[in-house]
């Protein structure tokens, strides 16, 4: 599969967020759909919807409402990469994306970050810039076979806790 550019997506953020959800970058199935999280196998949508004992949504916009209503920002950990396919094994030349100006736009009080590669990076890359720890959770892509629905929706509890804090 050929290495090529990829640049993530704008932040999901509204003024009352309280978690922040990252991911590595955009899978080409979610460039492809203009969702991170859009491959239709990934389970991150039917977790975040289990942890409120929601209809898994079926549509941006109702994943959009989904994060808004819940206070669940999104983004991702690099601005850019050198990525082959959906391998985040390939990245080179990673770029973080500004998670500092994304926590001085909203009361974010958690940063939760999906699979070993963003928890790495985001450590590494972003941490020391804006000084939020992240918690690392398990990845939700039809790659991470090991874990079953039910297993993912229990280590994501952390996110509703964190989100429903006042």
């Amino acid at each position: 599969m050929p290495t090529g550019r990829v640049r993530s997506f704008d932040p999901v953020i509204w003024p009352d967020s309280r978690v922040l959800v990252l991911g590595t970058v955009p899978s080409p199935k979610s460039r492809e759909n203009q969702i991170n999280y859009g491959n239709p196998r990934n389970r991150f949508w039917p977790v975040l919807a289990a942890l409120w004992d929601e209809q898994d949504p079926k549509t941006n916009e109702g994943r959009y409402d989904l994060l808004r209503r819940h206070r669940v920002a999104l983004w991702d950990v690099l601005e850019s990469c050198d990525i082959a396919g959906a391998s985040d094994a390939s990245i080179t030349n990673p770029k973080p994306n500004d998670i500092a100006r994304v926590l001085r736009e909203a009361p974010i009080g958690a940063v939760f970050t999906t699979g070993a590669t963003a928890t790495r990076l985001y450590r590494k890359l972003c941490e020391p810039a804006c000084s939020m720890p992240c918690t690392g959770l398990p990845s939700t892509s039809p790659a991470n076979a090991a874990w079953s629905l039910p297993r993912l929706v229990e280590a994501y509890r952390p996110i509703r806790e964190a989100a429903d804090l006042d």
